[in-house]
């Protein structure tokens, strides 16, 4: 007996929720942004991304049950590219980034007061953050190693201006000011990174298909509103934590029992970044559909022309993996 028999069949090339509402794609993105499939070894996320691939064929162990299939559904989103299928290393994957964004965010708001400590820790999130751009960029437009370096270089470059600049600006300003220091070094290096490390669809666009995942071609105009809104989603995703935590901070540190144990500041605000991402990651990833839109009117003039000629009015809307 096949698993067909035995459970309704299931259309594992769609996520689980509807995706055209913001509940929808939040349990998705929950789902996959689950920290937890990170400690999954590479054996077992294959032994996943096996079993979507025999359903898909009709060739499922006999017995596989519905939880299995999306349990298997939900390590093979969470580690495989959704382009190119490859498997994505771990610390660009979005499931990593509670985990890495904790440390990170959290030593960031700690030690910004000294140079040499802000030089350290915008470098390494810049370092994360192109890491994490190149693994959820769009796989169908390639992208050189000296246009990796390049924004990486300029990424880190802007994010270190913006904190030593800042540094120096309110060095004499309240305490709290200068703890928002790395929250807008954070927005300029991701206003670089992001464009730099995709600037491949910026120039030669990116594939837009219709509705049925035909490809149509390639536009410019698509690739600029998906990196728009990985931006803002990205800004999004650090946003309460960077605010919110140094208002905590600041009023937990009037209190004796908290000047004694100085020691424990800094994971204190791990720890609290961490409260905030868990939510925030999957947030964040919702706020635009995965499978980002764009009506056939706002294309390149020669894209809209080629479309209209072959199809007519029949394709109105086009779409695209905006990246993550």
């Amino acid at each position: 007996m096949t698993t067909s028999e035995v459970i309704p069949r299931i259309d594992l090339d769609k996520p689980r929720w509807d995706q055209s509402t913001f509940l929808g794609r939040l349990k998705h993105f929950a789902n996959i942004t689950d920290m937890r499939t990170v400690l999954c070894n590479d054996a077992k996320l294959q032994e996943a991304k096996d079993l979507v691939t025999k359903y898909r064929l009709g060739a499922a162990p006999p017995g596989t049950t519905e939880e299995q299939l999306w349990y298997a559904k939900k390590l093979y989103d969470s580690a495989f590219h959704p382009d190119s299928g490859e498997l994505q290393n771990m610390i660009g994957r979005m499931s990593f980034q509670v985990p890495g964004g904790m440390l990170i965010t959290g030593f960031m708001l700690q030690f910004y007061r000294t140079i040499p400590a802000v030089v350290f820790w915008q470098w390494i999130n810049q370092s994360f953050n192109a890491l994490v751009n190149y693994t959820n960029r769009n796989a169908a437009s390639a992208i050189t190693n000296k246009q990796i370096g390049t924004a990486y270089v300029t990424a880190t470059t802007a994010a270190v201006a913006v904190s030593v600049g800042l540094n120096s600006l309110t060095a004499r300003a309240p305490q709290l000011l200068q703890r928002y220091v790395p929250f807008a070094a954070v927005a300029a290096g991701n206003f670089a990174n992001i464009p730099l490390m995709r600037q491949r669809e910026m120039i030669n666009g990116i594939v837009v298909t219709d509705e049925n995942g035909n490809e149509l071609g390639k536009s410019r105009k698509a690739a600029l509103k998906g990196i728009f809104q990985v931006f803002v989603s990205r800004v999004s995703m650090a946003a309460p934590g960077m605010l919110l935590c140094p208002v905590i901070m600041q009023r937990l540190e009037r209190y004796s029992w908290m000047q004694r144990i100085q020691f424990l500041h800094a994971p204190i605000q791990v720890m609290l970044v961490g409260c905030f991402l868990v939510f925030m990651v999957p947030t964040a990833c919702s706020l635009f559909p995965q499978r980002a839109s764009l009506a056939v009117e706002k294309l390149e003039p020669n894209l809209r022309h080629k479309i209209r000629k072959e199809y007519g009015d029949k394709v109105k809307t086009v779409y695209f993996n905006k990246g993550l």
